[in-house]
This record gives structure tokens, sequence and C-alpha cells, in this order.
């Protein structure tokens, strides 16, 4: 049993002292939506990223665009590095380049590790991605699965298969 008397809180028999402005709602906070919801009102992956006109609102769905193809250019930058550096003359290509190239790598391990650069900053964005989803703003999930779709359709289906066939580690790519 729970009840109040003055200042002190009489839960089953334990008595507390509280701040009547605990019990009170907060004015100054909103509740994250558990169902999809349509608006421009948003607040998305930090709190300083909100949305409070229409304006602000686009230019997220924009953004949500642009970092949804860019995912998919990342994923096959990834993929054409792993064909290409199983490959003898890629490793001799990748000598050349200056910012694949490192003499603190062997031939074996500098590849694995530009593979390894580029799935975490693949997952880093696809994780935002998914948390962006996850306001469950109707108008950012629209947006952000158009936009895998189009980059899909600009940078990964090509007819080159030999890339779309290596094995992929993340089942929403």
């Amino acid at each position: 049993m729970c009840r109040t008397t003055g200042t002190t809180l009489d839960i089953f028999g334990f008595k507390s002292e509280f701040k009547p402005q605990q019990l009170a709602p907060t004015r100054n906070r909103t509740m994250m939506h558990m169902t999809f919801y349509w608006g421009h009102n948003l607040t998305l992956l930090i709190d300083s990223w909100k949305t409070d006109s229409w304006l602000t609102y686009i230019l997220t769905l924009i953004v949500c665009f642009v970092f949804s193809v860019f995912f998919q250019f990342l994923e096959d930058q990834r993929l054409r590095f792993k064909v290409c550096s199983s490959t003898t003359t890629a490793v001799a290509a990748i000598e050349n380049a200056p910012l694949l190239y490192s003499k603190l790598f062997s031939d074996g391990n500098r590849a694995k590790f530009v593979g390894s650069v580029l799935f975490g900053i693949n997952s880093g964005i696809n994780y935002l991605l998914m948390l962006a989803v996850m306001s469950f703003n109707g108008g950012v999930f629209v947006v952000i699965v158009v936009g895998l779709a189009v980059g899909y359709w600009l940078f990964r289906s090509s007819d080159d298969e030999q890339v779309m066939l290596l094995d992929d580690s993340c089942a929403c790519c």
C-alpha cells in the first residue's frame, strides 16, 4: 500500500522523505514513440538533433537519405576491395596508393587491416541508420529504405556478380 502524508511516503510500512516534484510529470522531456507516427516533430539520435519545423524535418530526411546511399556505396567499396586484395596485381596497386600502404603491415595484414577499417566504418553507419529507424518516425523509415534501395541500384546491382556473391556478415545489407 502506498499513501502520502505531508512529506513522508509510506510504502508497505517503509517511510521515506520525498519532494513533491519527484511525482510530478516533467514538462521538458518527451516520451519516445513506441509505434510509427507521422509528423515533423522528431528527436533523432541525440537530444540536440530536434526538428520543430517542416524545413528542419526535410533537411533531416535528406541527411538520412544521403547516409543510407553512402552506406551502400561503402559496402560496395569494401566488397570490391575484398575481391581485389586477393589478387597479386591488386596488392601491387595497393602498395602504390599512399593511404592504403604502410610499411608497418605485411602484405597479408595490410589488406586485412584496411578491410577491417572499412567494415568498422560501414557497421557504424549501419547501426546509426538502425537507430534512426527506431525513432519510429514514418518519414525517416521510408526515406532510409528508399535510400538503401537507391544506393543498391546505383552501386551494387551491376553485372559484377563476383562481388555480390561474397559472404556478407550483416543480414540487413
